[in-house]
C-alpha cells in the first residue's frame, strides 16, 4: 500500500518542482534587460547600442557655394571665362559652383540672382549683359548678407556697396590702346575712314572701348568714324553688319575697328567674299585676344588683337577666399594685359590658353 501510493506522491513533487523553475525562468522583477526574479537572479543578453550619430558639419568642413550668372556663350571669350570658372572651382574640394546661363538676357540673369538667393549660396558672381537695372536684384542680394562679385563687366548704380568687387580689364584703356596701334601701324599723316563694330548695347565693355577708341583718335582729324552699328560680340551679326557697310559705302572703308575678336573674324568673312583682302585692303584691329585672332594675324587677315583676359577664375578664386578670412579685396582687381601685332603675336600663338 506504502508502494502504491509513492509513485503518485513522486509525480505531485515533480510537477510542482517544474512549476517552480517555469516560475522563475519567465518571471522578471525588473525591465527586459535583466532583473531579480523570485527564484533567483536573471539577465538578458543586452540590446545592441545604437549607430553613433554623424558629427554635426562644421564651419571649417562647410563646402563654399557659389553661384554663378553667366551672360551666354556668344563668342570664344566668353566661352573660355566659363571654362575658367568651372576649372577653378569645379576641382577645388572647398567649393561648389551653381551655373547659369542666361543666353544674353538681363531678366535670365535677374531670376538666376534671385534663386542663388533663395538657395542661400555663400557667394554670387555676375557677368552682367548689360551696366543698367540690377540695382533692385543687388539690394535683395545685399539684404541677405551674400557678397556679389562682378566678373569681366560693371553696373551703373548709385550704391557701390551693393557689390564687393568688380574683377576684369580696363575697358577704355582697351579702346584707346586699339587706336594707338592703329595710328602707329598706318601712320599719323594718312586719312583713314573707319568702320566700328560695336558690342552689344548698353554693355560696359561696349560702351568704354567705344569711348576708350574715340579719345585716342580725338587728337587727329585724319582719322574718322563714318560708320558704327552693334554687332552684339556675335561673329554672325559682326559678318551681317560688314557686308551692309561694305554694300553701302565699301570703297571709302579704310579701317575696321571691332569691339571683340569674333566681330572681327566676322567681318574678314565679309571683306573677302566683298573680294578684298582683309589686313591688306582694309586695316583691322579688335579686342580681346582669343587663339583664332592670333591665328588670323598669322594669316595676315588680322592687324592687331588687343587683349583682354577673360581666364578670371583664380582672381576670383582668391578675392573670394580672401573675403571668408577677413581681408576685403580691392574695389577694382585688374587683369593683366597687352597687345598683339606681327611677329610679337605669331611667337606668342602656341601658348595661347583660349
Amino acid at each position: 500500500m506504502l508502494f502504491k501510493m509513492k509513485r503518485p506522491f513522486q509525480l505531485v513533487t515533480a510537477l510542482t518542482l517544474a512549476g517552480m523553475l517555469l516560475t522563475a525562468c519567465g518571471s522578471s522583477g525588473g525591465s527586459a534587460t535583466g532583473g531579480s526574479s523570485s527564484g533567483g537572479e536573471s539577465k538578458a543578453a543586452p540590446a545592441p547600442a545604437p549607430a553613433p550619430a554623424p558629427a554635426p558639419e562644421t564651419k571649417a568642413d562647410k563646402k563654399i557655394v557659389l553661384g554663378f550668372s553667366q551672360i551666354g556663350a556668344e563668342s570664344g571669350w566668353r566661352d573660355a571665362e566659363t571654362q575658367s570658372i568651372k576649372e577653378t572651382f569645379g576641382n577645388d574640394a572647398q567649393f561648389e559652383l551653381k551655373f547659369s546661363d542666361a543666353q544674353q538676357k538681363q531678366e535670365n540673369q535677374i531670376k538666376a540672382i534671385r534663386s542663388f538667393i533663395a538657395q542661400k549660396v555663400d557667394v554670387i558672381a555676375l557677368a552682367p549683359v548689360v551696366e543698367s537695372g540690377w540695382e533692385p536684384v543687388l539690394e535683395e542680394a545685399k539684404a541677405a548678407k551674400i557678397p556679389v562679385f562682378l566678373l569681366d563687366r560693371t553696373v551703373k548704380v548709385n550704391d557701390e556697396s551693393l557689390y564687393t568687387a568688380f574683377i576684369g580689364s580696363d575697358f577704355i584703356l582697351e579702346g584707346q590702346n586699339a587706336a594707338k596701334t592703329m595710328i602707329e601701324q598706318l601712320g599719323a599723316d594718312k586719312k583713314v575712314n573707319i568702320v566700328e563694330l560695336q558690342g552689344t548695347v548698353g554693355a560696359s565693355a561696349a560702351n568704354d572701348r567705344k569711348k576708350g577708341f574715340e579719345e585716342g583718335i580725338k587728337s587727329n582729324p585724319n582719322y574718322k568714324i563714318i560708320k558704327s552699328q552693334t554687332g552684339d560680340f556675335t561673329r554672325a551679326k559682326g559678318k551681317e553688319v560688314m557686308e551692309a557697310f561694305l554694300k553701302s559705302d565699301g570703297k571709302n572703308i579704310h579701317a575696321v575697328y571691332a569691339h571683340n575678336d569674333d566681330m572681327a573674324l566676322g567681318a574678314i568673312q565679309a571683306i573677302e567674299e566683298y573680294g578684298l583682302k582683309p589686313g591688306k585692303d582694309i586695316f583691322i584691329v579688335s579686342v580681346d585676344g582669343v587663339k583664332a585672332a592670333f591665328e588670323a594675324i598669322k594669316e595676315g587677315k588680322l592687324n592687331v588683337t588687343v587683349e583682354c583676359n577673360p581666364l578670371l577664375g583664380p582672381q576670383l578664386k582668391k578675392a573670394i577666399l580672401d573675403l571668408k578670412a577677413g581681408t576685403q579685396p580691392p574695389k577694382w582687381i585688374k587683369s593683366e594685359e597687352g597687345v598683339f601685332f606681327g611677329q610679337k603675336a605669331i611667337d606668342a600663338l602656341p601658348t595661347r590658353k583660349y
